[in-house]
């Protein structure tokens, strides 16, 4: 009945184990031949009851700086040798060339830091690494965990987990923008990773500030797709108040400070605004008067001709309902016309010269008008006489007739 409740398997493997016991566990040593170094009467065994009373010891969980180290790895090493087998010539070579290594090492690493600094005596001198080989790593860690994470918390999680040293979040910030570059569209989940950790440090948000900067300075460099995901990712990050509304001060929309990449980016970032936001969301955004100061490079005012080309920029990518403001102030705006010593003395000379094309030209005209005048005086007359005289014909056949 025993052999039915259990399975054939597990009855096969007991049957085994009992016949491996009974031949002594052949093949099975506990301890190889070549590891049962100390006999067994040397042997230190440990045996540990449940009931006994253990002394757990725990100063040494403690580390405690031992003032006879070399001493006590001396000792050490006789005991070493002396459980080995190991003759001293051995010990000493092994320490020779131990020493040897260290001191090739050390000669090494000190032509190394003489190239950077010079050492003095037993001081310990800090070498620089210029070859910025650990920020090619992090930068590669980074770029590696973004992309095999299967969603941004993931990402951020994995992030997170890596205590980027200060200094170098900024290296994070510039990857993202890079990584969401190179896509073929614009993917949220950049944006989602680069808003979560805005919301979890504000250096983050300063941080993405400072790239924004790089970016528009730099966008004439990138193609039409990476010019689209760059400005997607702000917007993304900017209609989520992820980071400050205080980087559109860096745009300064006129004819002269921007360039067709400029207003690309602008474009698809006001686009994508307006598609989170809303028309009057964004408008009421833009006209709010403690951020007005920040988006007068957006929105001039200074010089007529500014605000017309913000007007009409705005109104070809329809969004003409942001412009309300600016036709308004273009409508008591002050008409003068700036004053430079080179344009008044080109005009007064086109001045002069237009004087005396306009006195020749009356003159011509004069003339030109006396002789048209009395050449048509000429032709009335010579009509008014060939008139007559047809009348006259006219009235003597009527004549004859009768």
């Amino acid at each position: 009945d025993e052999d039915d409740q259990i399975d054939k398997r597990t009855q096969f493997m007991i049957e085994g184990l009992f016949a491996f016991r009974k031949g002594g566990f052949e093949g099975k040593k506990g301890v190889p031949e070549e590891l049962d170094l100390v006999d067994e009467d040397d042997q230190i065994v440990h045996e540990i009851g449940l009931d006994d009373d253990m002394n757990a010891q725990p100063g040494l969980d403690v580390f405690k700086e031992d003032p006879e180290f070399q001493e006590n790895e001396r000792r050490y090493a006789d005991i070493r040798r002396e459980i080995l087998g190991e003759s001293s010539s051995e010990s000493g070579s092994d320490s020779e060339s131990g020493s040897d290594s260290d001191s090739e090492s050390s000669s090494s690493s000190g032509e190394a830091a003489g190239a950077g600094t010079a050492s003095r005596g037993d001081q310990r001198v800090e070498i620089a690494d210029l070859t910025e080989t650990n920020l090619v790593n992090l930068r590669r860690t980074i770029y590696l965990t973004i992309m095999s994470s299967l969603d941004f918390e993931e990402a951020g999680h994995k992030l997170m987990k890596m205590n980027i040293p200060p200094g170098a979040e900024v290296e994070l910030c510039t990857m993202l923008v890079e990584c969401c570059s190179q896509e073929r569209t614009f993917l949220r989940y950049y944006g989602l990773l680069a808003q979560r950790f805005c919301f979890i440090s504000q250096t983050y948000a300063t941080l993405f500030d400072e790239v924004f900067m790089k970016q528009y300075s730099t966008i004439h460099r990138l193609e039409t797709n990476k010019l689209r995901n760059v400005a997607k990712f702000f917007a993304h990050l900017l209609a989520t108040d992820a980071m400050s509304w205080t980087c559109l001060a860096y745009i300064s929309l006129t004819e002269e400070t921007t360039t067709s990449s400029s207003r690309i980016f602008i474009k698809i970032l006001f686009q994508e605004l307006s598609e989170a936001l809303g028309l009057k969301q964004l408008n009421a955004k833009m006209q709010d008067p403690a951020m007005r100061e920040y988006f007068q490079g957006v929105m001039p005012k200074d010089e007529p001709r500014n605000t017309r080309f913000s007007i009409n920029f705005f109104t070809s990518i329809g969004l003409g309902g942001l412009t309300d403001d600016m036709r308004e102030w273009l409508k008591t705006a002050p008409k003068h016309a700036p004053k430079r010593s080179r344009s008044s003395s080109s005009s007064s000379s086109s001045s002069s010269s237009s004087s005396s094309s306009s006195s020749s030209s009356g003159s011509l005209s004069s003339s030109s008008s006396g002789s048209y005048s009395s050449s048509s005086s000429r032709s009335r007359s010579s009509s008014s006489s060939r008139s007559r005289s047809r009348s006259r014909d006219r009235r003597r056949k009527r004549s004859r007739r009768r």
